[in-house]
């Protein structure tokens, strides 16, 4: 990825998570922090299974390492930006969605090396630099700007305390989520498919090969329906707090 495109992605990660964060009740947000309850199962969900998803999806397709190495970063990452932006749109617990965010990208200091390393190790036990090919600079980078991003945003609710604002706030972040989607679409990326004419390995989104699209969405689907099950009968959290 190019200077420009990693700043811009990082710029735009910011805007989305601060708008978010900034629609937030902080008032109810203080109600959510001792939900532990809800904490306790977004936790398990978000870093045993899905990390344990992307895994299985990993070996059962007999992904190449970069683009299953990816798909273990992802799968292994905390939830935030996005995961905010899905609570807005669906009116679900947004209060709930930042303050989870906040705690897991704290844990994930220490939990996203941890999956990476057992899980990584384990899906390609023949390459023993595999870790050494990650960007941990950029892993480290990204959290700090959610961290950072979520903070200024309760910030700004908590001081500004005007509806108006926390609209605004909303639309702002929204258009900022809209145009990260299109960036990192538009983006091109390498090691998923097959390689062009000049053999750069530079491809397209669109031009992956047909495991790259069952790869990425697996995990999501299967997160997804695990999430649900165990929330609606299992520990029974009320249908806002479940997305």
């Amino acid at each position: 990825m190019g200077v420009f495109a990693e700043i811009g992605s990082n710029a735009l990660l910011f805007l989305l998570v601060f708008g978010m964060s900034a629609t937030v009740d902080i008032g109810h947000m203080k109600e959510q922090l001792s939900n532990k309850r809800a904490f306790l199962t977004g936790l398990f969900l978000q870093f045993v299974i899905l990390p344990f998803l992307g895994f299985a999806v990993v070996k059962v397709l007999f992904l190449p390492a970069p683009l299953g190495l990816t798909l273990l970063v992802v799968t292994s990452s905390p939830g935030g930006s996005y995961s905010n932006w899905w609570c807005s749109l669906f009116n679900a617990d947004l209060a709930l969605s930042v303050a989870m965010t906040a705690i897991s990208t704290i844990l994930s200091v220490a939990m996203l090396p941890w999956n990476l390393y057992i899980y990584a190790s384990n899906a390609y036990q023949s390459d023993e630099s595999v870790m050494e090919h990650l960007n941990w600079s950029a892993l480290f980078i990204s959290l700090f700007i959610v961290i950072l991003a979520i903070g200024l945003g309760l910030f700004c609710s908590a001081n500004v305390n005007s509806p108006k604002f926390n609209r605004l706030a909303n639309r702002f972040g929204s258009l900022a989520g809209i145009a990260l989607i299109l960036f990192s679409t538009l983006l091109p990326t390498g090691g998923g498919g097959e390689q062009d004419d000049n053999d750069s390995g530079i491809v397209e989104v669109w031009e992956q090969s047909w495991y790259f699209y069952v790869g990425v969405a697996s995990p999501c689907i299967l997160g997804l329906l695990f999430a649900n099950v165990m929330t609606t009968k299992g520990v029974k959290l009320d249908k806002p707090e479940r997305v």
